[in-house]
């Protein structure tokens, strides 16, 4: 026979092991890392998506804007941080361009981080200050050539996705025109709409406000179908410039190293965010296509694209630095 102090041990036990298993898997704020400034499409897409996805993790989610060297400090200093999954990066399609770039980089985008899952996928566009003559990519191809070097053409940060975006543009449509590169998109489109320079390759989102207001035209969008939203604005292919496809994306990671649970329970929360019909419209609104993943697909795709981006920067005949 049991006896009471027997009973009362395994009562003690019983009562113990729920409280065990309730232990939570983040417990303080989650530094949530971006490699450029605010206002951007990734940096809009976070601050939308992190009051829903702290609740679901029960800890705030602080924002921590890192701009520069196509993300490369911001990346570093995550691929680092202990992998406890208190920090995490904002993987975006720049941080796949950059090995692109660069001889040497501090961290092997490939290895060094726990995937997590991918958020949403962001269109590229060529945009023209309105005053300039041009309605496609055909016409803006004949009125640069007319005019060698007397156009610029704008991005943000050299070694990000914008930026060989706009360096893929120039070689295959053969045009003689300068590239200015800005600090933040909200620079760039400013720059466009003011006419300091006359065209810009951006991400669709940060420009719709002013495309909005009339101060910037979108004479193209550089995907293989027009977006829901925009259905007079054609594609590369109808424009003019048929092959020319640049598409972004964004994703979360932990450094590598991070215990699966958490991995997994931020991928929840991503889809817990993403699945709220509001956000989810307001992101088409605001030119992005919300498609999230697994930890394993977006494993798979980092390499893939690593590989892609490598290949578009040989066709740019981009140096390394």
């Amino acid at each position: 026979m049991i006896g009471r102090r027997g009973l009362l041990a395994a009562a003690g036990t019983l009562l113990a092991a729920p409280a065990l298993r309730a232990q939570p898997l983040f417990t303080r704020p989650v530094r949530f890392v971006l490699g450029f400034a605010a206002g951007g499409a990734g940096d809009i897409t976070v601050r939308m998506l992190t009051p829903i996805m702290q609740q679901e993790i029960g800890q705030p989610i602080v924002v921590d804007n890192r701009p520069g060297a196509g993300g490369i400090v911001s990346g570093e200093a995550v691929a680092r941080a202990a992998p406890d999954g208190q920090t995490m990066y904002l993987l975006t399609t720049s941080n796949m361009a950059a090995p692109a770039f660069y001889r040497t980089m501090p961290f092997d985008v490939t290895k060094d981080f726990a995937p997590v899952g991918r958020m949403v996928w962001y269109d590229h566009v060529i945009a023209v200050n309105p005053q300039l003559p041009v309605s496609n990519l055909t016409e803006l191809i004949a009125y640069a050539k007319a005019r060698p070097n007397q156009l610029n053409i704008g991005s943000i940060a050299v070694g990000n996705a914008q930026h060989l975006g706009v360096e893929l543009f120039r070689a295959m449509a053969e045009v003689p025109m300068t590239t200015v590169t800005y600090r933040s998109s909200p620079e760039l489109i400013n720059a466009v709409a003011t006419g300091e320079i006359q065209v810009a390759g951006e991400l669709l989102a940060p420009t719709l406000p002013q495309v909005a207001a009339g101060r910037v035209k979108l004479i193209a969008i550089t995907a293989p179908t027009r977006f829901p939203t925009l259905p007079n604005v054609p594609t590369s292919a109808e424009s003019g410039l048929p092959g020319y496809i640049v598409r972004s994306w964004n994703a979360i990671v932990f450094p590598a190293g991070t215990p699966r649970p958490q991995v997994d329970a931020m991928n929840r929360a991503i889809r817990a965010a993403l699945g709220n019909t509001e956000i989810r419209n307001r992101l088409i609104e605001l030119g992005g296509l919300p498609e999230p993943s697994t930890p394993e697909e977006l494993g798979a795709m980092i390499p893939a694209e690593v590989a892609a981006w490598g290949r578009m920067a040989q066709l740019a005949g981009v140096e390394k630095q």
